[in-house]
């Protein structure tokens, strides 16, 4: 008998997983009650049952030592099902001694795990709150949130990095007595000179403001920036680099970052890959399964309603562009090309323009507060936040230009959104490295300097950039609670009790969630950056996302509706992840050149001693043991890392031969299901024909 067949008859084996069925939103929701009911029942029973009870011999045969699916779950036919109860019975009846005792370790140790579980889950950051959003607005808007959180503990174990390598041990060395050895320079004297910004005499109070906004003056000589750091050598009853530690704890934070983010990404890629593959499969899952069952409120289920409608909409337009772009002549092609080509470069033209003003801002910024001349307080802030004020203005015009624009290239709408806003990311990501760019052309261009950079402005240039880092944080903090509270309160209030025409047409603040997603990772690209300027940068952005998250769901709830236009939480996640890996690679690199490349400053830091700071790591392995050093030296050559790359490559080759074969196996479970769908239908025609049949000729008798 066929496969289809197996669904109809029980005596037939079906098959062995249904990878498409068990994407759908139902089949997961199925499986997280059933998780949750179970963990529930779980801790209600207290003691467990005998292994001779029903309920409990389905958990695991006996004989195996790996876990298998209850039998409700398994893919089977009711008769199959009670055969492989009664199996699993009599296999647990058959214990004794040994295997007895490991079956109730085995069930105990379950059991820990789950009441950990359970207790790991209540104890989940804002765990109360993200529910309520879910409730009163569903899952797409749930993911900016949950996302949210992620980077708030993200930067917290940042920070912890960061502090217990490096700002602990330089603490506890100032409140006890240890032997230390102090970073210091052969070099010449003059670069070893650094007074910092610190105001003498009679200070005004509106300076304490400007310091504290800007990092400089009483906070540039604080654990805050990379300046203060200047031990080398901590003695105990152990030698404690700091150097090394420092450069480590950098690199740990960015390997961690990569490493936690792929993890999450993965599974969202593999639940986007399946159900991006088929067209049929996304009507079936929008029609059948579509619905958001954490929906409560009223008013979230009407725009749920109207979300669903839109997507539907969009795919039928996506389905008609198609067949449109299939029948275009070869004129027509020519034309819409020749305009995206045209389009494309005003974008680049308008991007280069945004470039270049940051370039120029900066570099008037510098030279501004190079000339050290009193000035008033709003003017003094105007200079030194001049940088994030231009960068600020650019992302905020280029992306109404960018939705101007994508109207007129002909992509479908699915496309327009993702261009727009991989257009709208490289604005913001390549904005942060215009800025050191400029700053790094301003630190490495002087004439006959002995110090190897221009120590004259620059004489701690780290610190100089960690600066610039903190006020970028603390001016897109700024902008965030200024929007919320003098833009979409306000505008919640004019449309609410005024009737006019205008008010009606500007309507409510829609919460974008693409928009709110690239104002945090913006926020975390520039963290990445600062971190290795500013140790504490992590806390004061940890600090930043806990008020973040307030600001925005406060707002949500009182001032703000779902977009029109549907984000899934399956995607938003997947693309959220994917722009946040964008931002941690861009991240990467000016870090990289700042540790490799340019000359360490000879005035602050922990690697007054050495040319760059990555040179730590070859004098540190220079004094290791013969044995040790042969190994390192043997892992950084060129032999092993072309036989890495080599069995990389057999590696990726065999999970991409491997992906083909799941594929072929979906595309055949695909074809399956067609079948019995087609079964089904003749069944139920060949049914309806009969009963049509009966009732003709009893009306005729």
């Amino acid at each position: 008998m066929d496969a289809p067949d197996a669904v109809f008859f029980p005596d037939r084996r079906a098959p062995a997983s249904h990878l498409l069925l068990e994407q759908l939103p139902s089949y997961q929701s199925l499986l997280y009650r059933r998780k949750s009911s179970s963990s529930g029942s779980t801790r209600r029973r207290g003691r467990q049952p005998s292994i001779n009870s029903g309920k409990w011999a389905e958990q695991k045969p006996v004989h195996s030592g790996e876990e298998l699916k209850p039998v409700r779950e398994l893919p089977k036919s009711m008769q199959e099902k009670r055969q492989e109860k009664q199996q699993r019975l009599q296999q647990g009846g058959a214990l004794t001694g040994w295997g007895l005792w490991r079956l109730n370790v085995h069930r105990s140790l379950k059991r820990l795990k789950e009441d950990g579980m359970d207790v790991l889950s209540s104890l989940q950051l804002w765990r109360t709150d993200i529910h309520l959003i879910e409730g009163m607005f569903g899952t797409g808007i749930l993911s900016y949130f949950s996302f949210l959180r992620f980077l708030v503990l993200l930067n917290f174990i940042m920070f912890l990095l960061m502090f217990v390598f490096v700002m602990l041990p330089v603490i506890i060395t100032s409140h006890s007595a240890h032997n230390v050895t102090y970073s210091s320079s052969s070099n010449v004297s003059v670069c070893s000179e650094y007074l910092g910004s610190s105001r003498q005499g009679l200070v005004v109070f509106h300076e304490h403001i400007t310091d504290l906004l800007s990092g400089t003056g009483f906070l540039e000589h604080t654990y805050l920036f990379y300046g203060y750091y200047k031990l080398e050598f901590i003695h105990s009853h152990f030698t404690y680099n700091l150097p090394l530690a420092y450069l480590l704890a950098t690199v740990t934070y960015l390997l961690l970052s990569l490493v936690w983010i792929v993890k999450r990404s993965a599974a969202g890629f593999k639940r986007k890959l399946i159900q991006d593959e088929d067209r049929f499969q996304s009507f079936c899952n929008k029609v059948f399964a579509g619905w958001d069952f954490c929906i409560t409120n009223e008013n979230a289920a009407r725009l749920k309603q109207s979300s669903l409608l839109y997507e539907l909409k969009t795919d039928l337009e996506e389905e008609r562009i198609k067949r449109k772009m299939a029948n275009r002549t070869r004129g027509e092609k020519c034309r819409i090309y020749a305009l995206r080509a045209a389009l494309n470069l005003f974008v680049m033209a308008v991007l280069v323009a945004c470039f270049y003003c940051i370039y120029m801002a900066t570099v008037f910024s510098q030279w501004k507060q190079a000339e050290d001349q009193k000035s008033s307080f709003l003017l003094e802030l105007v200079v030194e936040y001049l940088p994030s004020i231009v960068i600020t203005l650019a992302n905020f015009i280029t992306p109404l230009i960018f939705n101007l624009i994508i109207t007129f290239e002909d992509y479908s709408p699915a496309f327009e959104i993702r261009f727009t806003l991989m257009r709208c990311v490289f604005m913001r990501l390549a904005s942060i490295g215009v800025l050191l760019f400029s700053l790094w052309v301003q630190i490495t261009s002087c004439l006959d300097c002995p110090c190897g950079y221009n120590h004259r402005l620059y004489p701690c240039w780290e610190t100089h950039v960690g600066q610039e880092m903190y006020k970028l944080v603390i001016f897109d903090f700024l902008i965030i609670a200024a929007v919320t509270i003098f833009v979409e309160f306000p505008r919640k209030i004019i449309v609410n009790y005024c009737d006019c025409g205008l008010a009606k047409w500007w309507g409510q603040q829609e919460f974008a969630i693409p928009q709110n997603v690239l104002e945090i990772v913006y926020g975390q690209t520039i963290c990445w950056i600062g971190t290795f300027y500013c140790p504490l940068l992590p806390a004061i952005n940890t600090v930043k996302y806990v008020l973040v998250f307030y600001l925005k769901k406060v707002s949500l709830v009182t001032n703000c509706r779902p977009s029109t236009r549907p984000f899934r939480a399956s995607s938003s996640n997947f693309f959220f992840l994917v722009v946040l890996l964008i931002g941690l690679a861009l991240a990467c690199v000016p870090v990289i050149v700042s540790i490799a490349e340019i000359r360490s400053s000879r005035a602050c830091g922990p690697f007054v001693s050495y040319n760059t700071s990555w040179e730590v790591v070859p004098r540190v392995v220079s004094q290791l043991p013969p044995g040790l050093r042969s190994f390192l030296h043997a892992l950084a050559s060129e032999a092993f890392a072309v036989s890495f790359f080599v069995i990389t490559c057999l590696g990726m080759f065999y999970v991409i031969a491997l992906a083909g074969a799941h594929k072929r196996v979906i595309e055949q479970l695909r074809d399956q299901l067609a079948m019995v769908s087609l079964h089904v239908m003749m069944k139920m025609a060949s049914v309806l024909s009969d009963r049509f049949l009966v009732i003709s000729v009893k009306q005729t008798l």
